[in-house]
């Protein structure tokens, strides 16, 4: 038990530190129980051939497939068609559309789909995106709590079976968790959106807000031309050295009253030119190089000024499992390999405009990029970056394989609800049909695969069993019970419901939850009450990651495109959450009574 106990304290110190990956944290929690004793190396490797983890994998190969069809591409699209003209009516649409596809499919897949398709939407009716983008965020997490297909409520219906317990069907969550969803929803709706931020500038022709005041690009932007005999002349861009001696990007060149956006390397620059450079400006010392360059006065730029009919100005944000986190633009060659060039960085609330080729990307960033249109095709469908422009014909959709998808889906939801013992294999043979209909490759079947969550859940499952066979958990719940008093049930429930809430908010929800599941049954069984009745009000607290960014990773996916700080989540959040505390307090009792 205290080897139990030790092992758990360390791992929360270092999931909360973040010194570690989460999930190398997990796998070493595993193998600590393993070399300690505490559990047999069969009991340590269970968690990688457990139901929660094939379930879900399995749902990530079924909403890869679904995207790879064209289906998440129509709903996207009918969203922008269905966004009306005002912000109210596309907030409430874009919120139904995410708690309902969440139903289905995993949260970050989702919010995936429907980013590019919000933004557009709202460039559409001239609303700045951060009024829409935190609560699509919020509505996508609210509807992931109706239903079995969330990491968090499939690795609590894996530990009830482990302890002898009937586990959760496929409908089991619903009953509460669709009051749950609405209520949320129309709190956002009526109050949560008068303390959403509105970040933008002024009226734009395309969007409420424009990118070079948001970015504050004229900051770092000045125009030059040549000196007389200057060395440049001649030259390519690649061969002129702006980037390499001076830290300076060509974003554009005036000559003969003519502007040409991001000329490309092989561009060779004229003695008559005039260039529009971006970069430190203000510390680099002009007078010092006056043999090269005379500064010209700037004028006011806006966004159209950085676009034309061949030349695009737009967002990107890295996906969530996408291969260049954690790199650079010049380890990546980034305008090499998608013709685009970097304008800033937009990570945290603040935008980042210097150091932009050796800056390592995190998730959640947004890259401002400007480059031919032509290539927008190419970033709409590269899965490591997500545009965040919707436009109508980026990709052709197979009518075929929309409606096999959409069967196949269909099918799998059906026979899961009708054979709920059933559902890993159930789900795991949709995937695989998918596979064997040509709806997915295996190739983006491994990419579709969320890998870190399924090395988390896992590693962390072991620790459920340890917690329970080593006599920790009864040991935790006789804590309980002597704090809140055995004759008061519900006290108990409501003290172990807010602190899981408080723990998940900075520790991702699977673990919270391999750790409270077990507690909780252990309290149930002390007090005499339905375990499945405690666990359920603790699973769903596992999922009310709303107060902060770092609870969820679909938080971060909308902060930079939303432009949102720390606060911001704070302050629609923290009432979300209580709002939604209340709900689920109050309704436990009557649908899953102690």
């Amino acid at each position: 038990m205290w080897i139990t106990l030790i092992i758990l304290v360390v791992a929360i110190i270092l999931f909360l530190t973040e010194k570690l990956p989460a999930d190398l944290v997990a796998i070493l929690v595993a193998l600590s129980l393993g070399f300690s004793g505490v559990l047999s190396f069969g009991e340590t490797f269970a968690g990688f051939s457990s139901n929660a983890v094939i379930t879900i994998m399995a749902i990530f190969i079924l909403a890869e497939g679904l995207r790879q069809a064209g289906i998440t591409e129509l709903i996207g699209g009918l969203l922008i068609k269905l966004g009306g003209r005002s912000e109210s009516t596309l907030v409430l649409l874009v919120m139904a559309f995410s708690a309902a596809l969440s139903l289905f499919m995993n949260n970050i897949a989702v919010a995936a789909v429907l980013l590019p398709a919000t933004v557009g939407a709202t460039h559409k009716i001239k609303v700045s995106p951060s009024r829409i983008l935190m609560p699509l965020a919020f509505a996508t997490i609210l509807g992931g709590m109706a239903t079995l297909f969330t990491s968090t409520n499939i690795i609590a219906s894996s530990l009830l079976v482990q302890n002898g317990i009937k586990g959760y069907g496929v409908l089991d969550f619903a009953p509460l968790g669709i009051p749950v969803t609405i209520g949320g929803i129309l709190f956002i709706y009526f109050f949560g959106r008068k303390v959403l931020p509105n970040i933008s500038t002024k009226s734009m022709p395309e969007v409420n807000g424009d990118l070079v005041d948001t970015y504050r690009l004229e900051e770092r932007l000045t125009r030059v031309k040549l000196a007389s005999g200057c060395k440049i002349a001649g030259s390519t861009v690649a061969s002129s050295g702006l980037r390499e001696k001076y830290g300076l990007n060509l974003v554009a060149v005036e000559r003969q009253g003519e502007m040409i956006l991001t000329p490309p390397p092989d561009f060779r620059i004229r003695q008559t030119d005039v260039l529009l450079l971006e970069g430190r400006v203000q510390e680099i010392d002009w007078n010092s190089l006056s043999e090269y360059f005379e500064v010209l006065p700037t004028t006011k730029l806006e966004e159209v000024d950085f676009e034309d009919p061949k030349i695009a100005l737009t967002e990107v944000v890295l996906s969530p499992r996408s291969a260049i986190i954690g790199k650079s633009l010049k380890e990546i060659h980034f305008r090499e390999k998608y013709g685009m060039l970097v304008l800033g960085i937009w990570r945290a609330g603040r935008p980042i405009r210097s150091g932009l080729a050796n800056q390592k990307l995190q998730f959640g960033d947004a890259l401002l990029i400007q480059g031919p249109r032509e290539r927008l095709k190419v970033l709409a469908v590269d899965p490591d970056l997500i545009l965040l422009e919707a436009k109508e014909g980026v990709r052709q959709v197979s009518t075929q394989k929309s409606i096999w998808a959409g069967v196949i889906f269909a099918a799998v939801i059906i026979l899961s609800i009708l054979f709920s013992d059933y559902i890993p294999p159930i789900m795991l043979g949709g995937g695989l049909l998918m596979i064997l209909f040509g709806l997915i490759r295996m190739e983006a079947v491994y990419r579709s695969i969320e890998w870190k969550s399924v090395f988390i859940v896992a590693g962390m499952l072991p620790m459920g069993s340890a917690i329970t066979q080593s006599g920790l958990g009864s040991l935790i719940a006789e804590w309980l019970l002597n704090l809140g008093g055995a004759s008061a049930p519900y006290l108990l429930l409501v003290i172990l419901f807010f602190l899981t809430v408080l723990l998940s908010q900075v520790v991702h929800g699977a673990v919270i939850a391999a750790i409270m599941v077990p507690i909780s049954i252990q309290v149930s069984n002390a007090l005499g009450v339905e375990p499945r009745s405690v666990v359920m009000a603790v699973t769903l607290a596992t999922s009310m990651t709303l107060i902060t960014p770092l609870g969820h990773p679909v938080n971060v996916l909308v902060m930079g495109p939303g432009g949102y700080k720390f606060k911001d989540y704070v302050r629609l959040g923290l009432p979300l959450t209580l709002v939604v505390s209340v709900i689920i307090l109050t309704l436990i009792p009557i649908i899953w009574p102690l």
